[in-house]
């Protein structure tokens, strides 16, 4: 049963006064308001105003406690965790570690997630409730990583039950977290409202009312910024980072991201649906099963050229799915260069001599500039001997359902990683899908590969840091030799702020009330 009467006569209540609220403009509207439903970026941002987990991590990407206060390896297979006492949830009741052990076991399947936290939890065999507040996770293997993974996922109320949808919080009715901000209202396509949670164990939280509002146009975002409708805008576009920069009752905040751009191509399946011959005519099976191909249109690419001048310097060009810095990081794993001949001679050897014909798809609102990387992806193609078909580009929560649900040849998107090493993106982006296991649940592209899978499943019971970040990298290795998917770029990313607030720039990209505080 849901408490729903509780809840609803703790939203009616006035709360303390506080001395600032704010108004937050976002490029992209959540999927859901369901903190279970998906892991992509704008789902994140919403729901962790609202809603704890067990860990969380700083703007830097530093592991620190949250619903968690401490976790210790009993054995290869059991995690006991030490949760943290005298919390409670939106409408009065007491966390406890039913909670944890409800939350780990949705995250398992939530329906037409476009962007599963399975992965997460995919090595959790069983949970045990030792008493409130202690739970034990035991494991099928081990698992070293192990709060990297669960201790990211949002923690709902037991209560909830197992009818519980993700339409009862999109509506509101199941909206009860733990987190500073609790649930008012939301409009879809406009806005979300959270008021602060006087009850927060975190302390006074420091805004009275959140409004996170969400304006797709750049154009709009800045100039909502500008008239003072909003007082913190993410994803400047390049154009107004300038023009920002030369301002006085604005600052400009940044910092490089953990989130590469990539290309994914399909290879599970031999009839995809946007390629064709030269002429427009489906072909007997997919150019994009073979490596040599998947590697030609790496070559195709002018990365330089794509974060020089589509992102006017916003970008880094990328090898790989971490940057330096993260645990299975390859220095020697360069950025493919530009190499029109080699691309040739690599569709001659696979049996496109004369290319053959694709379309491109990608998102118009996700990060700067996505609508102008695709465009520049078509001609870089078209240089490069194939035929372009078209170039087709949609809003993020029309397009990443989509690509989940594999409706694209070739398409581009996104990985931030939130964690210590590669290894989650590693399972979740490349590892062959594989529902039940839980890999593979972002591997849009269906890329399949029993060596990389062999390796990375050795990293993934390696206790030894040094050990498991080998075997991480030579796990890449095999991945970016095979052109699983064509890294493009990390993001540099940009905030903006009136005059009375500041932003600590988080590389896992969250534009969350988390990072945003009155100016000091």
């Amino acid at each position: 049963m849901f408490r729903i009467a509780a809840f609803a006569t703790l939203l009616m209540a006035v709360t303390a006064a506080h001395a600032t609220d704010i108004t937050i403009g976002r490029a992209t509207e959540q999927n859901a308001l369901d903190p279970l439903f998906s892991d992509l970026g704008n789902d994140v941002s919403t729901a962790e105003n609202m809603f704890d987990s067990l860990i969380r991590f700083d703007a830097k990407l530093q592991i620190q406690p949250a619903l968690a206060v401490s976790w210790t390896l009993t054995d290869p297979l059991t995690w006991e965790i030490e949760l943290r006492p005298n919390v409670k949830f939106h409408d009065g009741a007491t966390f406890t570690a039913a909670d944890v052990a409800y939350s780990l076991k949705r995250a398992r399947n939530v329906p037409n997630s476009p962007g599963p936290l399975s992965s997460f939890v995919r090595s959790v065999k069983e949970t045990e409730i030792v008493n409130p507040h202690t739970i034990r996770v035991h494991t099928d293997t081990p698992t070293p990583l192990l709060m990297d993974m669960i201790g990211r996922i949002p923690i709902i109320p037991a209560a909830l039950g197992p009818q519980v949808t993700t339409e009862d919080f999109n509506a509101g009715r199941a909206m009860i977290g733990t987190g500073a901000y609790r649930f008012k209202s939301h409009l879809p396509g406009d806005r979300v409202v959270m008021e602060a949670n006087p009850d927060y164990w975190g302390g006074k939280p420091e805004f009275g009312t959140v409004t996170i509002r969400f304006l797709a146009n750049p154009a709009a975002r800045s100039a909502a910024l500008l008239s003072g409708s909003v007082d913190v805008i993410e994803q400047i576009p390049p154009s107004d980072i300038g023009v920002f920069q030369n301002r006085q009752d604005v600052t400009l905040f940044s910092a490089v991201s953990t989130r590469v751009v990539y290309i994914a191509m399909d290879q599970g399946r031999d009839d995809s649906p946007f390629i064709t011959d030269r002429d427009g005519k489906p072909l007997p099976k997919n150019p994009l099963k073979d490596p040599r191909v998947r590697l030609a249109l790496s070559k195709m690419i002018n990365r330089a050229a794509i974060t020089e001048r589509v992102l006017a310097g916003a970008g880094e060009p990328s090898g790989q799915l971490v940057p330096e810095g993260m645990g299975g990081y390859d220095p020697t794993l360069a950025p493919m260069a530009l190499d029109l001949e080699g691309a040739r001679k690599l569709l001659t050897e696979a049996g496109y001599a004369s290319g053959f014909g694709l379309t491109i798809h990608g998102s118009n609102n996700r990060f700067p500039n996505d609508s102008q990387l695709a465009q520049a992806l078509g001609q870089m193609f078209t240089r490069g001997g194939l035929k372009v078909n078209g170039v087709e580009v949609l809003p993020y929560n029309v397009y990443a359902p989509s690509a989940t649900q594999r409706k694209f040849s070739v398409f581009h998107f996104s990985y931030g990683s939130i964690a210590s090493s590669s290894l989650n993106g590693l399972i979740g982006v490349l590892a062959t899908f594989d529902a039940a296991a839980g890999t593979g649940s972002l591997n849009r592209a269906r890329y399949s590969n029993k060596q990389f899978d062999g390796m990375l499943a050795q990293a993934a019971a390696e206790f030894d840091e040094a050990k498991r970040n080998k075997l991480l990298a030579d796990a890449t290795r095999i991945a970016m030799e095979d052109g699983a998917i064509l890294p493009l770029y990390w993001q540099k990313l940009y905030w903006a702020a009136r005059k009375g607030f500041m932003v600590d720039p988080d590389r896992g990209e969250a534009t969350s009330v988390h990072f945003v505080h009155p100016a000091r």
